[in-house]
């Protein structure tokens, strides 16, 4: 997502893939900080990304030590929570979870629909002064 909590990019990948997999596809053209969950504390994977330009910073599982400044940590958590509330959002507003579909084609083009209904409420919140992930109350409007 964007700081403002517009969706920028997603890759759709089936159920049983190995979601590292699919960070490739998500990190083509991009150089920096990337953050990203839990599931991709890899040294392994850290280590290829930064041949790339590319620093994945992750939260720290409970038993391992953060060596990190608490200010970016907490930099960081407020950013993941924003990407939480996102997914949130599609699981629970837009129903992404369950995007029944027989083809790619259409597949695809359900889960950009539900992507683009997202964006659009967004924007409308932008319109009216809200803020931009607060869609509670967004029809009463």
């Amino acid at each position: 997502i964007s700081l403002s909590g517009v969706i920028s990019s997603f890759t759709l990948t089936a159920a049983n893939a190995e979601e590292r997999d699919a960070l490739w596809e998500m990190l083509c053209g991009i150089r920096g900080l990337v953050i990203g969950d839990k599931g991709y504390i890899s040294d392994f994977l850290h280590n290829e990304l930064l041949l790339y330009g590319i620093d994945l910073q992750t939260p720290f599982r409970s038993n391992m030590k953060d060596d990190r400044p608490p200010e970016s940590v907490r930099i960081m958590t407020s950013v993941r929570r924003e990407v939480e509330t996102v997914i949130g959002q599609l699981c629970e507003r837009f129903n992404i979870e369950k995007v029944r579909a027989r083809d790619l084609w259409h597949l695809t083009s359900r889960t950009v629909r539900k992507i683009l209904s997202h964006t659009v409420a967004v924007f409308i919140n932008c319109l009216y002064g809200r803020k931009n992930l607060q869609f509670d109350g967004l029809v009463d409007t």
